[in-house]
């Protein structure tokens, strides 16, 4: 084969990928085998699962490439009840691991609620689609009842951290539809508020006798130790406390690959996982995380850059939510390991272990490198 047909067929198969986005994964990427390989010393499989796992991600990235938004507007409906149907057969035979009921055995064992970290940006995008140009009041509502249905089911597994993913995600498409500020910012006083309080009483509020409702007792202790970790510093609050710990130690430079103590005396847990980030400042230092963090702004930037140019109504709320979701995850997971927000379980994007996670947002970096691909073959 002449070398000038190897170079067509190459630039056939990555036609479809967005540079920028596709160098700012990339990045990401390499810090996280990196970070992986001086985490993972004592149990080298992991290394070799997550890069199978960071290159499934970037293989899903680019078929969902190739998919046409308009595809994606007609089969919105059918992704999001498809996704509630499973929610209810979790709820009704699901499996149970470690205390919660979030996978079903369909002849494969899946966990519906990741689908629906997709399905519901992709639902609400084709319902304000439909309503474009003749809002009102009403449509928020129907929205927020499209939105309060799944966010209920998982929120009852209980996966507290995923159905606030999936909530924020719904929440980016309605805010961005125009949801008026006059709803907005009541809210917001009433959270500030509701903060406010909770810091001046959480003595009382925080008794061991207290129940809170709609939370799960382990999720009021969560809540609790961000509060006053030191309170239980061997127990509840020994996660957050390590931590801490991991990223000061770190200091300007970093301690070096390799060389963080936290994590290699086993200090810091689930360091593969939800407290990766502890893991990375430690050995990186500050400068290692503005680089990190610079590449995660780039992405959003890169992201709503995109969301801003799409052609249609759809495209353009589901480009913008599919971007903020990135960026949710990454202020969850750095802000809970950093002590400033409750653990709730929440992945860094394209650093912490998983296959499910990793798929998911290489499925909606796919979503926004298609609506870039075909931005021009869409009529508005």
């Amino acid at each position: 084969m002449e070398k000038g047909a190897i170079k067509k067929r190459i630039y056939q198969f990555f036609s479809g990928l967005d540079p920028q986005l596709g160098f700012i994964f990339l990045g990401i990427a390499i810090l996280s085998s990196i970070t992986f390989l001086s985490a993972s010393q004592n149990t080298p499989v992991l290394l070799a699962d997550q890069i199978r796992n960071l290159v499934l991600a970037f293989l899903v990235m680019w078929a969902v490439s190739y998919i046409p938004p308009k595809w994606l507007e007609t089969a919105a409906v059918w992704i999001y009840v498809i996704g509630v149907i499973l929610l209810i057969a979790v709820a009704i035979f699901g499996l149970v691991k470690k205390g919660a009921r979030r996978w079903v055995n369909i002849g494969v064992v899946i966990q519906p609620s990741e689908l629906m970290k997709i399905a519901m940006p992709l639902m609400l995008a084709w319902y304000f689609q439909r309503r474009e140009g003749i809002q009102n009041g009403w449509d928020y509502l129907v929205a927020a009842v499209i939105l309060a249905i799944p966010v209920m089911l998982i929120a009852r597994q209980p996966d507290l951290g995923t159905a606030l993913l999936v909530f924020a995600a719904g929440l980016y498409v309605i805010i961005f539809a125009g949801l008026p500020w006059r709803w907005i910012l009541p809210v917001i006083g009433v959270l500030a508020v509701g903060i406010l309080l909770l810091i001046i009483f959480r003595g009382s509020i925080c008794a061991s006798d207290v129940t809170w409702p709609l939370l799960h007792g382990y999720q009021k202790n969560r809540v609790c130790t961000l509060l006053d970790p030191s309170s239980d510093p061997l127990g509840k609050g020994f996660h957050t406390i390590q931590s801490v710990i991991a990223i000061g130690s770190g200091g300007f430079f970093g301690k070096g690959w390799g060389q963080g103590t936290q994590s290699h005396l086993e200090f810091i847990p689930e360091k593969h996982t939800d407290f990766v980030f502890a893991v990375y400042s430690e050995e990186f230092g500050f400068l290692g995380n503005l680089l990190l963090l610079g590449l995660f702004f780039a992405l959003v930037r890169r992201g709503l850059a995109i969301a801003a140019g799409a052609p249609t109504m759809f495209t353009r709320l589901l480009g913008g939510a599919i971007t903020m979701i990135f960026f949710t995850y990454a202020f969850v997971n750095i802000g809970m390991v950093s002590g400033i927000l409750p653990v709730v379980g929440v992945p860094l994007p394209l650093m912490t272990y998983g296959g499910t996670a990793l798929v998911t947002l290489g499925f909606g970096a796919g979503i926004l490198m298609s609506i870039h691909r075909h931005r021009r073959l869409v009529q508005s």
